[in-house]
């Protein structure tokens, strides 16, 4: 049976690889949580003289460090004067040197978000007139790289093991308490604290290098892991190792005390004691990542927070106790064969968990969307379809299960009633034979003694015999009686016991109705596998409603910067998608004063969340179809990231312009996106 078994969990094993590898590779750095939706100097404005400070407003508040907002002159030396000051509600402020000069300023910046992820972004306004710059913040991958990527599989381990730690430990206590004292159900329930544990230090390490520099040698600095537990996450993350503690302890009661007490009413009331103290423990390590995560910041986090907290436990106690089923069907010796009573106890509990995951989901989804539109528009809503189909999925798979479990359920009540009827009739043939024993017994009694007293005197003879050929024979010493060893007896008794155990399990596992049960839960878990995965990533995706409301706060800050700027001096913001990988944004072209001319443009491309990032290429071109005037191309210079600039864009006569700006994300990925202006 062993060599069945194990390419099926070996599969299952490199199946768990491949989708945490490609998922977690594919997700790249963490979205933004937290974006920009607002600055002082705005983005690509041209002040008349120095400010005397740079002021950023973000969606919801932030956390900041020394660092968290540069400013950069044009030979890129920063003129902030250090850390930032929280000027009122989510904005920011850093306050600049006296006396800067004129020309084109960079502003980088990186915080990180109320739910725990590091944003990062940049923009360049100019003092007096633009000019080139040597400034360079690259693409401001907040959270990326490969202590990004350390970052997400620790997450994804952590959510793992919390699954298999609670739901395991549920299966024993509701479902099959019988489990108690399978070796292989420990094992798991086990497994599942260290791993949770091992991630949990993991992260705490991470962390501060995961939401400043990126670095690996940033992993080791004291100084840095000291800040990071007076941040909210660090305080979640050891207020989750201390509530660890209390998890072993739970643990080796139930493995221990709990599995060699007797059935009855001291083992009912110490089953009602774990269950409490193991709800409270599993409940305060949901509470870890509900108060440090999108839960905890956004709208309603005092419903949000509980409801998160209960939508932890119902995937654990589901998908945990699926693990646990799984290894009680390919596992459980043949002495202690789980049973259907506690299949159908699962099927219960899977269910209610079930309806508990698609109530708290449906109000988590709302939460963070808040349209329907963000379902498709945005990735955290194409992520959360994709969990979706995979629930529904995973629910039409269980309902084969349950079908299985029915049958299996009814097989064992028919054998349970053949049973009966063979206990039955022979329970009738003795009572039938001992009448008829009774009566010959007393005729039967001195045979029976003589027989015996001649059995004794020939098995004495033959002793004697066989002792003085032995003697005989060989070395002269006494051949010995194998069956009078003890050692040789246990080692027979123990091979007897095994070739039993054997034997049942081989008429255990020939039920088709236990086999297609095994199957159908096999599968489950596969999917099950698939899920946390899509899971974690959407946990490290921007919500919906936030990737939204940031951009209608940059369309408004962009019409109200076009609306003050001097001159007549046009804005034009345009939507892209180049259809291939990072291909989405918005470019912005600047023309001022938009006269009749020589004018000056300035064109700035951004990702959906506002976040500034360089593309390979940017033309624009200028056509007056009315005048057939045009195309008259521009192919402006790379100022800085995100940054392109043109002097001298002339414009021949007044008239309804059409703006066209191709834009290249790639090698072959392209498109042109236009828009008409009034300009002269």
């Amino acid at each position: 049976m062993t060599r069945t078994i194990t390419p099926r969990l070996r599969m299952l094993v490199l199946l768990f690889l491949a989708v945490t590898g490609a998922l977690l590779a594919g997700a790249g750095p963490a979205s933004a949580h937290a974006a920009l939706t607002g600055s002082d100097p705005a983005q690509g404005v041209v002040v008349p003289k120095a400010p005397d400070q740079v002021s950023l407003t973000f969606s919801e508040n932030v956390s900041t460090n020394d660092d968290s907002i540069r400013v950069l002159d044009p030979q890129g030396k920063r003129v902030d004067l250090g850390k930032p000051n929280n000027l009122t509600g989510t904005s920011y402020g850093v306050q600049l040197k006296s006396g800067l000069g004129k020309g084109t300023y960079t502003v980088a910046w990186q915080v990180v978000s109320a739910d725990s992820h590091p944003v990062a972004g940049a923009y360049t306004f100019s003092v007096g007139a633009p000019s080139a710059t040597v400034a360079s913040v690259g693409d401001q991958n907040a959270g990326g790289g490969a202590v990004g990527w350390l970052y997400g599989f620790g997450r994804y381990m952590s959510y793992a093991g919390y699954i298999v730690l609670v739901g395991g430990a549920a299966f024993v206590l509701a479902c099959w308490q019988r489990g108690a004292g399978v070796q292989a159900l420990q094992r798991l329930v086990v497994g599942g604290w260290l791993t949770l544990t091992a991630a949990t230090l993991w992260l705490l390490l991470l962390r501060g290098s995961y939401t400043t520099s990126g670095s690996f040698g940033d992993i080791v600095d004291l100084d840095l892991l000291g800040q990071v537990l007076q941040t909210k996450t660090g305080a979640a993350l050891v207020s989750r190792l201390l509530l660890l503690a209390a998890a072993a302890l739970f643990i080796a009661v139930l493995f221990g005390t709990y599995d060699k007490r007797e059935e009855g009413a001291d083992k009912r009331d110490l089953t009602f004691g774990l269950a409490i103290g193991g709800t409270v423990v599993a409940a305060g390590l949901a509470a870890s990542w509900a108060m440090a995560e999108h839960a905890s910041t956004g709208l309603q986090p005092g419903i949000a927070m509980p409801v998160d907290v209960l939508h932890l436990l119902a995937v654990a106690t589901w998908l945990g106790g699926l693990a646990a089923l799984l290894v009680a069907l390919y596992r459980a010796p043949a002495d202690i064969p789980v049973d259907s009573t506690a299949v159908r106890r699962f099927s219960r509990v899977a269910f209610g968990s079930v309806v508990a995951l698609v109530g708290t989901g449906v109000y988590q989804s709302w939460r963070q969307l808040g349209s329907w539109s963000a379902f498709t528009d945005t990735a955290y809503g194409q992520l959360l379809l994709v969990k979706i189909a995979l629930v529904a999925l995973l629910v039409g798979i269980a309902s084969v299960s349950r079908r299985w479990t029915g049958r299996l359920a009814a097989t064992a009540v028919a054998r349970t009633d053949e049973d009966d009827a063979t206990t039955t009739d022979s329970a009738r043939t003795e009572s039938e034979a001992d009448v008829e024993t009774d009566v010959d017994a007393d005729a039967d009694a001195s045979v029976e003694a003589e027989q015996e007293r001649e059995t004794v005197k020939a098995s004495a003879a033959t002793r004697q015999a066989a002792g003085t050929a032995d003697t005989a024979v060989g070395t002269g010493a006494p051949v010995r009686d194998e069956t009078a060893d003890p050692d040789r007896a246990a080692q027979l008794a123990r091979q007897q016991a095994a070739k039993d155990a054997a034997r049942q399990k081989r008429v255990r596992d020939a039920d088709p109705n236990r086999f297609g049960l095994r199957r159908s839960v096999l599968a489950e878990a596969g999917v099950a596998v698939v899920l946390l995965a899509v899971t974690t990533v959407l946990t490290q995706t921007e919500p919906g409603r936030t990737e939204q409301d940031a951009k209608a706060a940059a369309a408004s800050s962009s019409s109200s910067s076009a609306s003050s700027s001097s001159g007549g001096a046009l804005t034009l913001d345009m939507s892209f998608d180049t259809g291939g990988t990072d291909g989405k944004g918005v470019v912005r072209v600047d023309l001022d004063p938009a006269a009749v001319g020589l004018n000056e443009m300035h064109v700035y491309v951004q990702r959906p969340n506002g976040r500034a990032f360089d593309i390979p290429e940017v033309k624009v071109a200028f056509t007056l179809a009315a005048k057939k005037i045009g195309p008259l191309p521009v192919a402006p210079d790379h100022v800085t990231t995100g940054h392109w600039a043109a002097d001298g864009v002339q414009i021949p006569m007044a008239g309804d312009w059409q703006v066209s700006v191709t834009v290249r994300t790639s090698d072959i990925d392209q498109v042109t996106v236009s828009k008409n202006a009034q300009i002269g």
